[in-house]
């Protein structure tokens, strides 16, 4: 039980640093396209908001899908 935990934190560490990668990437692409400074606290919480649905998303389907290691 407590290697399934582990491995499902590792894997969440992994793919949300993915996911943070990406979210970046597009936070500084539209900030870069010319959003105004005004939006940007709107913008960080937008995707602040979507990285933790991204992130209970993994957590849930980890847990219900990982194959269990002790039988």
């Amino acid at each position: 039980m407590v290697f399934r935990v582990i491995a499902i934190a590792v894997e969440v560490v992994i793919l949300m640093t993915l996911i943070y990668s990406l979210f970046l990437a597009i936070r500084l692409v539209i900030v870069d396209v010319g959003f105004q400074p005004k939006y940007e606290r709107f913008l960080k919480v937008v995707l602040g908001i979507v990285g933790g649905l991204v992130s209970a998303f993994f957590v849930a389907h980890l847990i219900l899908f990982y194959p269990k290691l002790i039988p």
